[in-house]
């Protein structure tokens, strides 16, 4: 005990004992048990293999040079209990698939002010985990997991039951979702990357009054998806080139009053698909080079689409109804072959992007094989001519002549 006691050196700024550093040759959990509240603990360069540390008192983890916290695929690495504890500046390694509890490599359990910052994540079943956590910030972590299938991958950055979380600049990859939420409420998600997940680049549930501005979800097995959630914005986001037969950039699924505004959906095999989604928004959206660019389920209604730029998709909008509530207005479509005569931007006649060609496809998935034959062309060129059997309501009645800025 004497010699950890001198191991770890205590610095006295101002007559109070408020910096202690940690060398190699101590341990982190024995610096937090010297410490008092408001204290600083700085880590010196070095691996650090210990148990379980647990961190239940208010102080800042600092690390200088990467100290790399190692748990030896064995346990959790760091838990959380006490309010306004932050960690930053260490590397996070080795934490291994449990199918019985969700180790992670730093979970934040019933506390609420933490900030977990610039770290690096390596290899960790779950990368950070929220549980009835608030007002924390999860922001500038690099997360990367090697997890070969969902099963026995965790989640990079999961949220349960939390309140009021900010999740900024953080990239995930390699993980099961990138970002989970479940029951979480008041929460922000900026400016993150999150690609290459096993299942989902971002995953919520049950999560309420929540914004989603500027992130990037790529290559992703199935995107994004949004379930049984109100009242979400998601604005400037990029969903680009999740392909699978049963992937999309964005599921809409039992959700209510939800806004998108500004968004990429670029080479996605569906870019939106809305299935039981009530009350959209959707306003200066780019769709491109995507399979379907937007999916509207017969589930799906009072829906609103304007100002959207449609560029270079096989289908533009798709339905399995031939009734529908959903509005499409100002949109440019570069399918269009309407005429202005009045040169005023916007086409004398309206637009029906919903293809004869797609409601086939619906029945009979199959036939997409003809996409690209003569009888195809003729197809669609008879439905414009006289549209009988396609969707009615799903039509543009403004269509731009011009792509929106």
């Amino acid at each position: 005990m004497i010699i950890s006691a001198l191991l770890v050196a205590l610095t006295t700024l101002g007559g109070s004992r408020d910096t202690i550093v940690v060398t190699p040759r101590s341990t982190v959990a024995a610096a937090i048990a010297r410490a008092h509240a408001g204290d600083v603990i700085r880590v010196e360069p070095g691996t650090y293999a210990e148990p379980m540390i647990v961190v239940d008192k208010q102080v800042t983890l600092v690390g200088e040079g990467w100290p790399v916290l190692d748990g030896q695929s064995a346990h959790q690495i760091m838990s959380i209990t006490a309010d306004d504890v932050t960690v930053r500046g260490f590397v996070f390694r080795n934490v291994g698939t449990s199918f019985v509890e969700d180790r992670a490599a730093l979970k934040v359990t019933k506390a609420r002010g933490c900030t977990i910052s610039d770290n690096r994540i390596e290899r960790a079943f779950f990368g950070i985990y929220l549980a009835a956590a608030s007002d924390c910030r999860i922001t500038n972590n690099v997360i990367t997991g090697a997890g070969a299938s969902e099963a026995a991958a965790g989640n990079g950055i999961h949220l349960w039951t939390s309140n009021r979380i900010h999740i900024e600049g953080n990239r995930i990859s390699g993980q099961r979702d990138g970002i989970y939420f479940e029951f979480v409420r008041e929460s922000e998600v900026i400016g993150n990357t999150s690609e290459h997940n096993l299942r989902y680049g971002l995953h919520f549930m049950y999560s309420d009054d929540c914004r989603y501005v500027d992130n990037v979800f790529r290559a992703n097995s199935a995107g994004v998806a949004v379930m049984m959630t109100k009242r979400v914005t998601m604005t400037g986001n990029h969903f680009e080139s999740n392909w699978g037969s049963a992937s999309y950039g964005l599921l809409l699924k039992e959700v209510y009053d939800v806004r998108l505004e500004r968004n990429q959906f670029v080479r996605n095999t569906v870019g939106l698909l809305a299935d039981g989604a009530n009350r959209i928004v959707a306003e200066h959206n780019e769709f491109r080079r995507n399979g379907w660019a937007v999916k509207l389920l017969a589930s799906t209604d009072e829906g609103h689409f304007r100002a959207n730029n449609f560029i270079g998709n096989t289908f533009d909008v798709a339905t399995n109804n031939r009734e529908s509530s959903n509005e499409l207005a100002g949109n440019y479509w570069d399918a269009y072959r309407g005429y202005d005569l009045d040169h005023n931007g916007v086409g004398d006649v309206p637009f029906h992007p919903v293809r004869l060609f797609s409601l086939l496809v619906q029945t009979n998935e199959p036939s997409l094989i003809l996409l690209r034959s003569v009888f195809i062309s003729l197809l669609d060129a008879a439905e414009r001519a006289i549209p009988t059997l396609t969707p009615q309501a799903l039509a543009d009645r403004s269509p731009m002549m011009r792509p929106l800025p």
